[in-house]
């Protein structure tokens, strides 16, 4: 990637860490997470200061800060899971819980990426990505799949997003050891996923001006940038032409980050909902 990319990239991580992440918690009704809540800026502010000292131990001293954190969230989604006493989670329960996992991947990424460890093998741009995509695609997209799935009273669109968001983006996350066709299937399915929730958005677009406008946003966001990502993910596989990373982050990252993310948890803040998960 080129040097204004990785800026970039940066800045955006630290939008995820600052900001989506301490709005989005807000908007889950899960176990856990009270103490999460208050100490979240003593973890996530060394974090987000880690990605622009120089790769070496203190930066990697002070991404692990981030940790603890995460650990507290996956406790948490494991709670969610558990909950139904041995029967399989619902739909909302897995949008939910996935949300919660999705820090700890990320926040690993983030510690090897400082540290200039090749985790699994992984290029420490790639690694990079990774701490963006599960702050992202990971938590804010399942995080907003279980607040769709919350509002449409489990109706059978709302289940089926609250299912396609967390499977596709388990099954990009396999396609990072096994092949880009694997990841390409896991794109399609997150697509697929993503645009669901954005029409389950637009339907929820009759609230006032300013919050209409913010669930108008985060749907059309969606709309253009889950076509970059399949663009990018076909491209990859069949080795046809497509956007570099560095143009990638610079259209599908910042879109989702801001137009989707961002707009989209500010809106369902304001609407004063909570994703559920019984």
């Amino acid at each position: 990637m080129s040097a204004w990319s990785h800026a970039l990239l940066g800045a955006l991580i630290c939008v995820g860490l600052l900001v989506v992440m301490p709005l989005g918690l807000r908007l889950v009704a899960a176990p856990g997470l009270t103490l999460v809540h208050r100490l979240w800026f003593a973890a996530a502010v060394p974090a987000a200061a880690s990605v622009w000292l120089p790769r070496g131990w203190l930066a990697a001293v002070s991404a692990a800060a981030y940790l603890p954190a995460a650990a507290a969230l996956l406790l948490s989604a494991g709670r969610v899971v558990g909950a139904g006493h041995g029967r399989l989670p619902g739909p909302r329960a897995v949008a939910v819980a996935t949300a919660l996992a999705a820090p700890s991947v990320a926040g690993c990424a983030l510690v090897a990426e400082r540290a200039g460890i090749r985790l699994f093998g992984f290029e420490l741009d790639v690694l990079a990505l990774t701490v963006a995509h599960f702050h992202y695609a990971g938590f804010a997209a399942a995080l907003v799949a279980g607040l769709v799935c919350t509002v449409d009273g489990d109706g059978p669109a709302g289940r089926v997003a609250a299912l396609c968001v967390p499977a596709g983006v388990a099954v990009v996350f396999a396609g990072f050891f096994t092949s880009e066709w694997v990841e390409l299937a896991g794109a399609a399915v997150l697509t697929a996923g993503m645009w669901l929730v954005g029409w389950l958005t637009w339907r929820r677009a009759r609230a006032g001006a300013a919050t209409r406008g913010l669930l108008v946003t985060s749907a059309l966001t969606l709309a253009a940038t889950m076509v970059l990502a399949l663009d990018w993910a076909l491209g990859q596989a069949a080795g046809l032409p497509h956007l570099p990373v560095s143009w990638m982050v610079a259209t599908h990252g910042l879109a989702n980050a801001l137009g989707f993310a961002l707009c989209g948890l500010v809106a369902w803040r304001r609407l004063g909902v909570r994703a559920g998960w019984r």
